[in-house]
């Protein structure tokens, strides 16, 4: 019996999560990736951030297909924590017309904001320092604070930079750069690419380098890794936005470094990039998948490549 009351109502997920026949549904989209183990499945009700529209008074998830905002203030696909709070993220003064990005941290709720308004009211303000949230922005700018948000790796505890990606279950997330740890088990000297906040880095003891996070500053499209810096690593790790990574890709083929292990939230340009890679030089050891996006038609997947 589905038991999710928004399915089919909003357009926060595309199967219903609840239902029987969900994990049948989800591996029927990589039934063509020869898996090396089963999927890594994550339960409902873990995920630690969610991206509210709001508009007109209303506060939200978008119906599929349509820019009509469907009130929401409890989701049974979300954590607890941000499940207590919503009620009153949707009831404050939001001016304009954008997105609110509402993430769990280790210390508390990180509420970031952004509007076509380009500042906000001192209203807003003064409901938001109500709320007591470990930080809320409006356009990057600080509206109010009680303590810098923090997200722990491991045993790592990092700030949270302002809007910067995160994986948005931990079960997932720690699955993954487990994944990661042992494939890299006899690597000496890593670099972790799109590093992000150092979901790898940090476990690897890796140089990251990223478009924005806590590594080494480098917008890895513009300007990847040349081939005489890679012949330094023994490993490469990349995690890419969806967009893949298609020029580092090139520059590895020419390098020396014997293995990658790539992780990619879309099939597509991993397949792109693997074609790049295979042709190269490199060979396939092992692919994992992993359900971190539930209800959603995404899958993670973690390929392992030697040359």
């Amino acid at each position: 019996m589905r038991t999710c009351p928004f399915f089919s109502i909003c357009g926060g997920c595309r199967y219903d999560f609840t239902a029987p026949d969900y994990r049948d549904k989800k591996l029927e989209l990589i039934s063509d990736w020869n898996l090396s183990f089963e999927p890594f499945w994550t339960d409902a009700g873990c995920r630690r951030r969610a991206d509210f529209a709001f508009a007109g008074g209303r506060f939200g998830f978008f119906r599929a297909g349509t820019k009509d905002i469907v009130p929401i203030t409890n989701c049974p696909n979300l954590v607890r924590e941000i499940n207590m709070v919503l009620p009153k993220i949707a009831e404050l003064p939001f001016d304009g017309a954008g997105a609110a990005m509402v993430t769990k941290c280790d210390n508390g709720i990180d509420l970031a904001i952004t509007s076509n308004v380009p500042y906000f009211s001192r209203e807003f303000k003064l409901a938001a320092e109500k709320l007591k949230l470990a930080r809320v922005t409006w356009n990057g700018t600080m509206v109010c604070q009680t303590c810098t948000p923090q997200i722990k790796f491991g045993d790592m505890l990092t700030d949270y930079p302002i809007g910067a990606f995160l994986q948005p279950t931990v079960p997932s997330e720690n699955a993954m750069r487990k994944f990661v740890i042992e494939h890299a088990s006899t690597a000496r000297h890593v670099a972790d690419l799109f590093c992000g906040v150092g979901n790898f880095t940090f476990a690897l003891n890796a140089d990251g380098f990223d478009i924005a996070g806590i590594g080494m500053h480098r917008d890895l499209f513009k300007n990847p890794l040349t081939t005489k810096m890679l012949n330094n690593y023994d490993l490469v790790v990349m995690d890419p936005p969806r967009a893949g990574c298609e020029s580092q890709c090139h520059e590895l083929v020419a390098s020396n470094v014997p293995k990658i292990i790539y992780v990619s939230c879309n099939p597509n340009t991993l397949r792109r990039d693997m074609r790049i890679l295979t042709n190269g030089g490199y060979t396939v050891q092992d692919i994992a998948a992993f359900d971190q996006f539930v209800g959603s038609p995404h899958w993670e997947i973690a390929v392992v490549f030697k040359k």
